[in-house]
């Protein structure tokens, strides 16, 4: 969906209602450290890592401790999880990161973190080009989000069906969805250059051959989450 749609579909925005459906969620849905980034990262003691929906702050504690960054900054909408992050982060803000004032300087992190959040927002688009500048040149943007264009989520709309659940791809707090393509372009115009796109979990045997066979032309079809790794030009 481009900025131009944004504009045109007005949506009211009740920060309260948010943070009740971020309350109902269990415990585990804020657990977990995101491995794949972590790897993806380079071993800089000094970096300075600033993620947004960092949770409990999981992702940051282990890049912590493998020496991926020296000082990581969270931003985290539930106060609770937020609570929590500031036990092992250097820095954790509370709020909803489309309506906070940014106090960093520019390029004053090395790496940006966007696990599993983007679709969470109303426009992506803004926040990702308000972000942007707060990145080094060169420096990584890790992000993730579900993918509305694989199969079996074209298979329900075959059907007639948009059933919205309370967690994966039709998780009912989205705002937002996005095809590789579509997640792609929100990086590209807001700044970066994107060096990979792939799903989070590798292709079985069956979904190797179809891309394969189709030049690549097939994989949105089987990429349940979408992984970018790019750089800030």
């Amino acid at each position: 969906m481009s900025m131009a749609s944004v504009d045109d579909i007005r949506i009211e925005h009740d920060e309260g209602y948010l943070k009740s459906q971020y309350q109902q969620k269990p415990d585990d849905y804020f657990h977990g450290a995101r491995t794949d980034f972590i790897d993806a990262l380079p071993e800089a003691p000094d970096a300075r890592l600033l993620e947004v929906g960092c949770g409990l702050g999981a992702t940051g504690a282990l890049a912590l401790k493998h020496g991926r960054a020296g000082h990581y900054t969270g931003i985290e909408l539930d106060r609770r999880a937020a609570e929590e992050a500031r036990k092992t982060l250097n820095e954790v803000q509370v709020g909803n990161v489309e309506e906070m004032d940014f106090n960093w300087a520019p390029s004053s992190f090395d790496g940006l973190i966007l696990s599993e959040v983007l679709e969470h927002l109303i426009d992506p688009w803004t926040v990702m080009k308000r972000l942007a500048p707060l990145v080094r040149p060169g420096g990584l943007v890790l992000a993730s989000s579900p993918n509305v264009s694989h199969y079996s989520i074209i298979a329900e709309q075959m059907k007639g069906h948009w059933n919205l659940t309370d967690q994966g791809v039709m998780d009912r707090t989205h705002m937002r969805w996005f095809t590789p393509a579509t997640f792609r372009a929100l990086f590209e115009d807001a700044g970066f250059e994107v060096e990979s796109i792939k799903p989070l979990v590798p292709f079985g045997s069956k979904a190797r051959l179809i891309s394969r066979l189709s030049a690549n032309k097939l994989d949105h079809l089987f990429m349940r989450q979408i992984v970018v790794i790019g750089r800030r030009t």
